[in-house]
């Protein structure tokens, strides 16, 4: 750690609950790698749904303890550092780590296998389980740092890690190739414009579903079909004419999803903005011989894959406004607003 601060500026959410639960600091202890693990600088972070629920319990299914209020299912550790989405500079290693990491840019895999130098029997999230982005440093295990070669700022490369990842891993679960007909619900959000993306880099036919105001950006990043946000599916498709649903939606209309993804379909979740309760006609599933992919921990190979995607510029960046560090509350009030498409990033530049 020689020649690092000692202090650094974090945001912490200090317990379940409204912005008040986020507390700003800058005199937080730089935390130091154990051994198998490096330090990262972090340059940016991105926002996502999961600082949301995580923050206001949203992730328990009891009505009045969030024992369970976490990806994992368990009560979180307060204070937490949050932010999944991260890019940054390898600037401190841990014993064990090769000297070659030092100094690479890199992007965090958000969904850990091993952390404080330890195998973990069910994976972590960082942000989470674990200390995140939203500061000015972050220790993690070196195989969750992937250096990355990109003409890419390091805000642009920071929309990537959680949300293109989460969607990358549902078109692996989904098995979607070359053909398909995918219709993508809350297609203008970060996951949402990432799997747009990611299923025509595999050369599906792309329909997606958003408000009317963000149809020209998803034109722009491929999608061939636009369908309004809030709209009757059936009235504008024809009944079984998907072969794939990825929903980050539910919500009320989730059983026009099935009704229009066909027999032998599958259909993949990873959210539920409009509503984790849903009506489910079980003629439907088994009468369609539907198949149902729930999607939170990542495959092995899907971080990678999306690292070289990245390098090969295949995918493009949709950044919609930068804040700094200090400004996270706010940047969560113009996150729930939805007024936005693709994703607003915490710049520590600023």
């Amino acid at each position: 750690m020689t020649g690092q601060p000692t202090h650094m500026r974090a945001m912490q959410l200090i317990g379940h609950g409204g912005p008040e639960a986020l507390r700003y600091r800058e005199d937080m202890l730089v935390p130091e790698p154990v051994a198998g693990e490096v330090l990262v600088r972090v340059r940016a972070a991105g926002l996502n749904n999961t600082d949301i629920n995580t923050r206001i319990g949203w992730y328990s299914k009891a009505d009045a303890d969030a024992s369970d209020a976490s990806w994992a299912g368990a009560a979180l550790s307060f204070p937490r550092i949050q932010g999944a989405d991260i890019c940054g500079e390898v600037v401190a290693l841990g014993k064990g780590v090769p000297t070659s990491l030092l100094g690479k840019r890199v992007l965090v895999e958000p969904c850990l296998r091993e952390a404080r130098g330890h195998a973990l029997e069910s994976p972590w999230f960082i942000g989470s389980e674990c200390d995140g982005g939203f500061a000015d440093y972050v220790t993690v295990a070196a195989r969750h740092a992937f250096p990355i070669d990109s003409r890419l700022s390091d805000v642009e490369l920071a929309t990537f890690p959680c949300s293109y990842a989460t969607a990358e891993n549902m078109l692996t679960r989904a098995n979607v190739v070359a053909g398909d007909t995918v219709l993508i619900t809350g297609a203008s959000g970060g996951v949402g414009s990432g799997a747009v993306q990611l299923a025509k880099a595999r050369g599906a036919h792309v329909i997606a579903v958003a408000h009317h105001s963000k149809h020209d950006a998803l034109k722009q990043i491929g999608a061939d079909k636009l369908i309004p946000r809030d709209e009757n599916l059936l009235a504008m498709l024809e009944e079984s004419s998907v072969d794939v649903v990825l929903d980050l939606v539910g919500g009320d209309q989730w059983p026009e999803l099935l009704d229009v993804l066909r027999k032998f379909g599958r259909y993949a979740v990873a959210g539920a903005i409009a509503g984790p309760i849903v009506e489910l006609d079980l003629r439907t599933l088994y009468l369609k011989d539907q198949s149902f992919f729930g999607c939170t921990e990542l495959d092995s190979d899907v971080f990678a894959r999306l690292v070289a995607l990245i390098e090969r510029e295949t995918l493009t960046p949709m950044v919609s406004g930068t804040y700094a560090l200090r400004e996270l509350s706010a940047a969560q009030a113009v996150f729930l607003a939805k007024q936005f498409s693709g994703k607003l990033v915490i710049d520590m530049a600023l």
